[in-house]
């Protein structure tokens, strides 16, 4: 078994694809709308085959979870950029352009090297090696 992919909903479709593409090498495939809803939405593709689905649509609520707490549902997904270096600089980069970093990078307990940054939306992304 292979996940396909993962989706989240964005209020700014273009800001979030322009984040995945800039920051984590994403491509991103046409734009789909239906104009009966206004249901648009991007697959972004990686290198490794993974996909995101960057989707909005009037009327989707915002996100009601408060980003410095844990809750249950999806909390985060992890995008493994090769080396220790490159977390180290992707998160310096992302910090350096405002976006914000939950958890620098460190070694865990269970021996990950990682950080935590948060995506436009607020969706926490966790880079490691």
């Amino acid at each position: 078994m292979q996940i396909e992919h993962i989706a989240l909903w964005t209020h700014d479709l273009e800001r979030a694809r322009h984040f995945y593409e800039t920051y984590l090498g994403a491509r991103a495939g046409e734009r789909y709308h239906n104009p009966r809803n206004g249901f648009s939405s991007y697959f972004l593709n990686f290198t490794t085959g993974a996909r995101l689905e960057l989707m909005q649509m009037p009327g989707i609520p915002a996100n009601a979870n408060d980003v410095d707490r844990q809750a249950t549902g999806l909390i985060h997904f992890a995008v493994s950029l090769g080396s220790e270096s490159a977390v180290d600089e992707l998160t310096a980069r992302l910090q350096r352009d405002g976006y914000r970093v939950v958890s620098a990078p460190r070694r865990t307990g269970d021996g990950y090297y990682e950080s935590c940054v948060l995506d436009p939306d607020g969706n926490r992304i966790e880079l490691t090696v």
